[in-house]
């Protein structure tokens, strides 16, 4: 074991590299070590990872964990806690030691605090293997501690500003006279990459616009990417570009220099008016020179020769793995527990009192930590007469949002400049605008931004705020990595989409959207939403709200859509089980179903009465949500959609990918197989077969064609 007083080798026999950096305490340089060697060994042991920079940032994690975060690993979950997100994801191990050597606790999906570590030496051992804790890039959800799913580059970035944006909102909206519930700052670490993205420079923009001053990115400017030298590509002076940006920007030469550090972090603390960025210069790899002259340790292990090497130039027992030398436990426990802890607890006495001052405000803090809803909060909403006219999708979701918003303070959201069109704006009195000037408005502008727009709803989510962002669908594409991790985190976000289909119309195929159901509806975990009326529209929302772990694509018509008569058809009450009967005798088997979605339901319901006219047994299914229906039983998937008929047509103004699932291999579709065009939309629907003309001829093709087999 290394004795604290005197950690591995004395100062003057360290290699002049090491040596030159600014020394600090022996318990602190003690404990930088360690970070950096269980780094090193988790990698190894893995054969596979990124050790250089979890070494090259071991003493910037350390300062701001044991310094600065106000952060208690006995409570993880703590509402008021600063957050650290990872934007370097593959710099994992690191943040895995930091959660080992804290001590932070784990907590169970009822957000309990268990007695088990988040990470434990065995699952450092186990890094990136099956069911460890520490998988290869932080996952939200899976390892406590982890606030924010990052690997995808740039997006943990844009996340934390969603969390800033949240902690802001808190404030102004629950703090009170004497009752600073909420004050707490978001830490995040960013490399070249994060920056390089642009998802990153949508971010940046947003926050200093909103002068986001409880925020900090910390850009680790090691000039390394995967292929070579930043300079083969990346030459920009982004110091500066952040001070355009209305960001403070600190510079740090030497991130080995932990009183430079600690004077950074001292500014940042002092910062009121402008989000910060400390640039830290750092050696990738520091401090483990390789054989071949380098410090270079980005993107594979050290190797066992080389980090035995390493070891021996920090003054590290060579062979030892996983070391965690006497009295750096303790030091964790005192610099990062004992602090947090006492803060914690301290906040704890605040929000006690403030239950006693203001019961209703803590009920309300209490039900949105734990994603409940409050009683009644469905109580106003609509419900939409029959008509023949009818109302577009985005104007029955504007109603409804707002009746929604009224009653839940906690939801709140916006859309990436086009809230005019997609009706997205909360316009209730008080509802207000969130900005630089005013931080408890609900409604957020995120600008031309689409994609941080969505990543910033992550972090609204992951700070327990209920988020919504809207878009047209065709824009989805700009989303698709912040998409994809509001359902890898299991996020309730509300992703509301409009102009959904070809009914676009004169704007053209640039921004008519066709293979975009079939991709999101191919992403695990996300629900699909497009709801055929008006009263399906209720239905929708009645169905998101109560969700806790799912993101929702809620998929809206720019068109008017016929409001159906419910008297004559099915309550619009079934849209919660994906799929339900609409129209037909749902005792009685079929000869045709007739599928459909959206806006194409009022054209299988006209074909459906051409077809009971004529004497055919035919039945409608609405299918708003595939993915509500795919989780349904079999008994109710073979109910709605009997097995035995094989007569069937599925229509979408979208592709038909995907719908032989439900169709059968000799089932109609009718879809979209090529882009669209720029025309009004009855052309349009003419010219693609979206009529109800084209429905009930390819039912009665159908009928003949299951008419013929069994007379076979």
């Amino acid at each position: 074991m290394l004795d604290t007083a005197t950690p591995g080798i004395a100062p003057e026999e360290r290699p002049a590299a090491y040596t030159a950096a600014p020394r600090t305490t022996p318990e602190a340089a003690l404990a930088i070590d360690t970070l950096r060697t269980l780094s090193m060994d988790a990698v190894q042991a893995a054969n596979s990872g990124h050790p250089g920079t979890a070494m090259a940032l071991a003493p910037v994690a350390y300062t701001l964990w044991s310094r600065f975060l106000r952060y208690d690993p006995e409570r993880p979950t703590w509402a008021n806690r600063d957050r650290f997100v990872l934007s370097i994801g593959h710099a994992s191990a690191l943040l895995y030691s930091l959660l080992h050597l804290a001590g932070v606790r784990s907590v169970d999906s009822s957000y309990e605090t268990s007695e088990s570590p988040a990470v434990s030496l065995d699952d450092l051992r186990r890094f990136r293997q099956l069911d460890s804790r520490c998988p290869g890039h932080p996952e939200y959800r899976w390892t406590s501690g982890v606030e924010c799913t990052t690997g995808p580059l740039g997006t943990g970035i844009a996340a934390s500003v969603g969390m800033a944006i949240a902690a802001e909102w808190k404030a102004a909206t629950y703090n009170r006279p004497g009752y600073r519930l909420f004050d707490h700052r978001v830490f995040a670490l960013c490399g070249d990459g994060d920056l390089m993205e642009g998802i990153g420079a949508e971010a940046a923009s947003l926050a200093g616009h909103l002068a986001l001053s409880n925020l900090c990115w910390i850009y680790d400017r090691n000039q390394i990417t995967i292929e070579g030298s930043t300079g083969l590509a990346f030459t920009e002076d982004v110091p500066a570009r952040f001070r355009s940006y209305g960001w403070a920007v600190i510079e740090v030469s030497d991130a080995n220099d932990v009183a430079a550090l600690d004077a950074a972090f001292e500014q940042v603390d002092q910062e009121t008016e402008r989000p910060t960025l400390v640039v830290v210069d750092s050696v990738i790899g520091y401090g483990a020179p390789t054989k071949q002259g380098t410090h270079s340790a980005h993107g594979e292990p050290l190797g066992i020769d080389e980090v035995r090497g390493a070891k021996e130039f920090y003054g590290w027992p060579a062979e030892e793995t996983f070391l965690v030398p006497d009295g750096v436990y303790d030091h964790f426990a005192t610099v990062v527990a004992a602090r947090g802890a006492r803060i914690r607890r301290e906040w704890e006495q605040l929000i006690a009192g403030y239950r006693e001052a203001y019961p209703d405000l803590a009920d309300q803090l209490a039900q949105m930590e734990r994603r409940q809803l409050p009683d009644g909060w469905d109580a106003d909403l609509p419900e939409f007469a029959p008509d023949p006219h009818g109302l577009a999708g985005r104007e029955a979701s504007s109603k409804v949002l707002d009746a929604i918003a009224r009653q839940v303070p906690w939801l709140l959201g916006g859309s990436a400049d086009l809230a005019p069109s997609n009706k997205s704006r909360l316009t209730f009195d008080g509802a207000g605008d969130f900005s630089a000037s005013e931080r408890s408005g609900r409604n957020l502008h995120f600008g031309v931004r689409e994609h941080a727009a969505a990543a910033v709803a992550n972090g609204l989510a992951l700070s327990k705020v209920r988020a919504y962002q809207a878009g047209f669908l065709i824009f989805s594409d700009f989303q698709r990595g912040a998409l994809r991790l509001s359902a890898l985190m299991e996020l309730p976000v509300i992703h509301l989409f409009t102009h959904d289909s070809i009914g676009v119309g004169e704007d053209g195929p640039t921004h008519q959207p066709v293979e975009h159901l079939a991709s999101l509806r191919a992403m695990p975990g996300l629900i699909d939403l497009r709801p055929a009326d008006a009263n399906e529209v209720v239905e929708a929302w009645r169905t998101i709200m109560p969700l806790r772990h799912d993101p929702v694509a809620l998929i809206l018509s720019r068109q008017a859509l016929p409001t159906l008569d419910r008297s004559r058809y099915a309550s619009a009450a079934g849209v919660r089980k994906g799929a339900y009967v609409l129209a037909g005798d749902p005792e009685t088997v079929p000869e045709v179903i007739l599928i459909g979605t959206g806006s194409e339901v009022a054209l299988a319901v006209s074909a459906y009465e051409q077809l009971t006219a004529d004497g055919v047994r035919a039945r409608v299914v609405s299918m708003p949500s595939v993915e509500l229906f795919t989780r349904q039983s079999p008994e109710y998937r073979d109910h709605v959609l009997p097995p035995q008929v094989t007569a069937r047509v599925a229509v979408e103004q979208a592709s038909a990918f995907g719908w032989h699932r439900w169709v059968g291999s000799t089932g109609a579709v009718i879809g979209m197989e090529t882009f669209g065009a720029s025309a009004p939309l009855k052309a349009l629907q003419t010219k693609f077969g979206f009529t109800a003309e084209a429905v009930l001829a390819a039912a009665r093709d159908q009928l003949a064609g299951s008419r013929s087999d069994r007379s076979a």
